[in-house]
């Protein structure tokens, strides 16, 4: 682990950032709601404006990464925070929309630029990192979601607390000159080394992992807060729990992927995340509801890095950003659909069952879509036991 620690010390801090700025998000979430008087549909409706912002920085954002260089991390890394201050200042649905939509933007170019430089980082030293880097954005993410808590508790602006993060990102982006590395490739013609179809299963698990994952960072503190009467900080530890015990189970699945199959492994965790959704949402107890989110946690945490790190390793290093950004883009659909597919889902059935609709659909993983995938990866020749 120390090894692994050390491999991660440039992408570690990408992922340590874009923790941090959704992490205070989320613990600031209810009081942006309310100080652009949005309904929940409207809410959700905003935040679906931000998500089509990311799924078009995705699209661009491995030219982005080759035009940067060397300087795209900590370019990246500035950026975020600086456009997570405009939703701090918007007072209508439509400043709050188009604020979303720059600030998602900026999230989605990070996202891809993260995970396929890390990607290509595991390729050249021969070990798996996903895991554990995605810990530290829960970590961070954590850490970020209860401090801005307490903040927001004693009344601080949500604009002050993103220049406070700004001034943090600054800070890391010192050490996140990533050069670029022209990789050996294996001389592999065909655009993809991976059949199509295989691309968009592995996507679409992660695709509901993510969306399972954003909604309830997003809307976790307002469920509490709505549910049991519950203040500004006691709502906080909702998303605060779940970033703690996300990175608990990414970090434990940086060794647990080592000696458990892939597929196997995210049909547990995904069984897992099921039931702490469905305890949150119907919870008796405030108690009950902070248990259920550490469930859902410690199951939902392994299930994105590890399909993510299985596709990135079958690929030629000269496809695998273009290749990677494919699939983030499938997949981190959910990371910014997931918020406004709960506010459509709570205006019309409540939040308590659109949580549980959430975790009907961590079960199709185990069920439906990681059988599909081993079939697939049989008929490609490749392994997935």
């Amino acid at each position: 682990m120390l090894h692994d620690l050390r491999a991660s010390v440039v992408h570690g801090r990408s992922f340590a950032v874009l923790g941090v700025c959704f992490g205070a998000f989320a613990a600031y979430a209810p009081l942006l709601k309310a100080q652009a008087g949005l309904g929940d549909a409207d809410f959700g409706l905003a935040l679906l404006v931000g998500a089509s912002g990311a799924v078009g920085a995705m699209w661009l954002a491995p030219r982005v990464d080759r035009a940067l260089g060397g300087i795209a991390l900590m370019i990246c890394a500035i950026l975020l925070p600086a456009a997570f201050i405009l939703p701090s200042l918007a007072q209508s649905w439509l400043g709050f929309a188009a604020a979303m939509f720059v600030a998602s933007s900026a999230g989605g170019l990070f996202d891809v630029v993260a995970n396929a430089r890390l990607s290509g980082h595991e390729s050249r030293i021969g070990r798996s990192l996903m895991n554990l880097n995605h810990g530290l954005f829960s970590l961070s993410y954590a850490v970020s979601a209860l401090g801005a808590g307490l903040l927001r508790e004693a009344g601080v602006a949500p604009a002050w607390c993103y220049v406070g993060l700004l001034g943090l990102a600054a800070v890391l982006a010192l050490g996140m000159r990533d050069p670029v590395v022209v990789e050996p490739d294996d001389g592999e013609v065909k655009p993809v080394t991976l059949p199509n179809l295989l691309i968009v299963v592995a996507g679409v698990i992660v695709l509901i992992a993510f969306t399972s994952e954003q909604a309830t960072e997003n809307w976790s503190a307002l469920h509490l807060e709505r549910s049991f009467g519950v203040g500004a900080a006691e709502g906080a530890l909702g998303p605060a729990i779940l970033g703690f015990t996300m990175a608990i189970g990414r970090i434990g699945g940086q060794e647990v992927v080592r000696r458990v199959a892939e597929g196997r492994l995210m049909q547990i965790a995904a069984a897992l995340a099921s039931t702490g959704l469905f305890l949150a949402a119907f919870a008796p107890s405030l108690m009950i509801a902070y248990l259920g989110f550490g469930i859902l946690g410690i199951g939902v945490a392994a299930i994105g890095p590890t399909a993510l790190a299985w596709v990135g390793k079958t690929l030629p290093a000269r496809h695998r950003a273009v290749a990677i950004s494919r699939m983030v883009m499938i997949a981190y659909c959910g990371f910014f659909v997931g918020p406004p597919s709960i506010g459509f889902l709570a205006e019309a059935l409540g939040l308590p069952m659109a949580l549980a609709t959430m975790a009907a659909m961590l079960l199709a993983i185990s069920f439906i879509l990681v059988p599909a995938l081993r079939a697939l990866a049989r008929r490609g020749a490749m392994s997935l036991a």
